[in-house]
Formats: C-alpha cells, sequence, structure tokens
C-alpha cells in the first residue's frame, strides 16, 4: 500500500512539473511575439502617425518630440487585449506616452494612450 502511495506522489509531481515547463515556455513565447510586434516595422509607423498627431512638429527642429525609443520592460500584454507599450520621448524618462497597441483586421493600431504630464504641458505651450 505505501509503494502505490509513493508512486501515485511521483507521478503527481512529474505531472505538476510538467504543467510548469509548458506554461514558462508558452508565456517566453508570447512575450517573443509581442516583442516582434512592438518592434515591427508596422508599429514604427504607428508610433510615428501618433506622436505626429499629437505634435504637428514631431521630429523637425521645431518639434517638441525628438525623439522616442520603447521601454522594453514596458512590453505587457493588456488583459482587455493588445500590447501595452511606452515610449519614451527624446531619452527622457519624464517624457512619455503609454500606448495600447491592437490588431484589427489584421492592421496593427494604436488605441488608448496616456501622456505624462511633463510632457502633456510641453505640447500644450
Amino acid at each position: 500500500m505505501k509503494k502505490k502511495w509513493i508512486i501515485l506522489f511521483g507521478i503527481v509531481i512529474m505531472i505538476i512539473f510538467g504543467l510548469g515547463v509548458k506554461f514558462y515556455m508558452d508565456e517566453e513565447k508570447l512575450n517573443k511575439e509581442m516583442m516582434n510586434v512592438i518592434y515591427s516595422d508596422e508599429a514604427k509607423k504607428v508610433f510615428e502617425v501618433r506622436l505626429k498627431a499629437a505634435d504637428a512638429d514631431a521630429f523637425t527642429e521645431k518639434g517638441i518630440i525628438q525623439s522616442y525609443e520603447i521601454d522594453q520592460k514596458s512590453i505587457k500584454k493588456n488583459p482587455m487585449g493588445g500590447i501595452n507599450v511606452t515610449l519614451i520621448i527624446n531619452g527622457n524618462s519624464e517624457l512619455y506616452i503609454k500606448y495600447t497597441m491592437n490588431n484589427f483586421n489584421g492592421e496593427l493600431s494604436g488605441g488608448a494612450s496616456v501622456t505624462s504630464g511633463n510632457l502633456d504641458k510641453l505640447l500644450m505651450d
């Protein structure tokens, strides 16, 4: 009887370990897919269109927004769908825009956005 319990316990441990490895691998695959989407040329176009909408002179000498970089640590799956990402503006971590990137009908688009207070003040002047 004791031997049966040991075998059963071993089987349960192996199943739990196997599921843990599967969930870890699925998470890694999802993270890689999100990175590929956010760093794609299509996403770059969406970011630039949205930044030019916020600052008509973006990426010119007159513009407030001169450059942006993707905060890699901010890339996360949004529970409501899409991918959350933060763009750091002009290399200043106090100037940022957070986006939710969505894929509707095979086309990538920027959904909701949040602009930092400091950047908002600069854009309003």
